[in-house]
């Protein structure tokens, strides 16, 4: 007698109910609830566990097993008010192209001073130096106080 070896197709499943649950990824699931719970009541004899935040930011810092919020890590939305706005909220992919050069210091000079300055040349109102005998608030600013005025909230470079 010969041993045949016959390969058949098996209509049973062959897992036969088992389930692989390494493939499921169960986020900060460790323990069934009474563990938990037994961690909760008994915070010393359990260690912390690490805690997978999936790229969610902490917005303060733990210092000394106390916890403490930081204002600058909490994000603000700043939303302008858009009550009688005639404008949709879409551009068509039709929109041509809008190709505008650098601003540069030449133009901001352009947009702001020199009108005053034609107009002060005009009447008269310079002093021998070029400086306007009138000036104007803009005018009076020290360097530094236009660059926080420049940097404040709600200025052009926001």
């Amino acid at each position: 007698m010969s041993n045949i070896i016959k390969r058949g197709i098996s209509t049973t499943a062959t897992v036969t109910g088992k389930h692989n649950f390494r493939k499921f990824l169960l986020y900060n699931k460790r323990g069934p609830r009474i563990f938990k719970q037994l961690r909760a009541a008994n915070p010393d004899q359990y260690p912390d566990m690490p805690i997978d935040k999936r790229g969610v930011r902490d917005t303060g810092v733990t210092r000394e097993g106390k916890y403490y919020e930081i204002a600058e890590k909490i994000p603000e939305l700043i939303v302008p008010n858009l009550e009688g706005c005639k404008f949709k909220p879409y551009v068509s992919y039709r929109a041509p192209n809008v190709i505008q050069s650098e601003f540069t210091s030449q133009d901001l000079f352009n947009a702001i001073y020199a009108q005053k300055v034609i107009d002060d040349f005009k009447s008269g109102n310079l002093n021998e130096d070029g400086t306007s005998k009138e000036p104007s608030e803009a005018e009076q600013l020290t360097p530094d106080e236009a660059w926080v005025k420049a940097r404040k909230t709600g200025s052009d470079i926001f």
